[in-house]
């Protein structure tokens, strides 16, 4: 977890957001133990409490449950509820104003899916002048 904070919303929710994002990421998967209320409360010199609040969030929302004395813990289908939550509000929140820019730009299917493919080719693949251009031998 990122140890910065931000000032545009509270510590306890940016913890949430930060073990929301960790599930998604499969950095934590199902049944999966949180770290101890008082472990991430020392490392990131924040109150026991506002851990304690951030985490709760996770319980009410049902993504983890808290085993009495042994810890809270991911549960089971917290992934799935998380994607589609997500996606719910990507499309009802970002995807209009995506759509909006897409549309003000007056770019085609075929030039968002063409920037979108070679960007991840370059970044996975090396560069073709590369691979035609070998290194020439020193004599």
């Amino acid at each position: 977890m990122d140890r910065e904070w931000n000032d545009s919303q509270p510590i306890y929710r940016q913890l949430r957001d930060r073990v929301v994002a960790m599930i998604l990421d499969g950095v934590l998967k199902e049944g999966d133990p949180l770290p101890s209320v008082r472990n991430v409360a020392a490392e990131y010199r924040v109150n026991p409490l506002t851990v304690l609040k951030g985490y709760q969030q996770l319980v009410d929302e049902g993504l983890v449950e808290s085993r009495r004395g042994r810890g809270m813990f991911i549960n089971a289908g917290a992934r799935s509820l998380l994607l589609e939550g997500e996606r719910q509000k990507f499309l009802g929140e970002e995807w209009p104003r995506v759509c909006a820019t897409i549309q003000r730009l007056g770019l085609k299917a075929e030039e968002l899916v063409d920037g979108a493919a070679g960007r991840s080719s370059s970044d996975a693949a090396p560069s073709k002048t590369a691979e035609s251009n070998p290194p020439k031998e020193e004599r």
